[in-house]
């Protein structure tokens, strides 16, 4: 069955949709994670997107964590792979290929808040912006009471591994290659690196038993 308008790759470029996706921006499932995004952006006096009310919330089971917000974010206000860009189209077809509940999921950032100034072009963060995230790793995790395994997307977001296991040595971990398409479209082997690596993060959610329900 064909994705409906609303769950489509770049489907956040339509303005009826946007329209309609922040209208369930007060889900309870997202509560804690709007506020916490809200004291990060306070405290770092930069933006900081809302969670897809469509993925999991407070009830994911998987955390998969990017770099940071990119410019465009400004457009749409979530982080979500329904957002009109290559990266987030790349994340939809892979996910959606990995058999991941949207019910399972919570996209997240390495870094946050939004690094670019308003008309800059993107970049990656500086070591002193990913050390200043780090404080913002364990409220994450408190959000999230039925966490079963992170994927680290990208050499920043990699870079989590170690504080992250010193938070919770019990979470499995999967690294995967970032998946936007400049990288993506270096070789064949980013793709297929991405794939394996969803894939183990699924096979590991069915091991614990299933429970990604709806949301919203």
């Amino acid at each position: 069955m064909p994705d409906s308008p609303a769950t489509a790759p770049k489907s956040l470029a339509d303005p009826a949709v946007l329209a309609a996706r922040r209208t369930r921006t007060d889900a309870p499932h997202l509560a804690p994670l709007r506020d916490l995004a809200r004291r990060i952006a306070a405290e770092r006096e930069a933006p900081v997107p809302d969670p897809d009310p469509l993925d999991g919330g407070v009830n994911a089971r998987l955390l998969l964590l990017l770099e940071t917000p990119g410019p465009t974010i400004r457009g749409t206000g979530f982080v979500s792979r329904d957002n009109p860009t290559g990266t987030a189209a790349n994340l939809f077809r892979f996910l959606a290929e990995a058999g991941l509940a949207r019910g399972d999921t919570l996209i997240w950032n390495a870094v946050p808040w939004v690094i670019h100034a308003p008309g800059a072009r993107n970049r990656a963060p500086r070591r002193s912006e990913t050390a200043a995230a780090l404080p913002y790793l364990e409220p994450l995790l408190a959000c999230l009471p039925r966490l079963r395994i992170v994927v680290l997307a990208g050499r920043v977001a990699g870079g989590v591994a170690s504080p992250l296991g010193a938070l919770r040595a019990d979470l499995p971990v999967v690294t995967i290659p970032h998946p936007s398409p400049t990288y993506v479209c270096t070789s064949p082997d980013v793709a297929r690196r991405i794939r394996a690596g969803l894939r183990e993060a699924a096979a590991r959610l069915d091991q614990t038993g299933t429970g990604g329900g709806a949301v919203g």
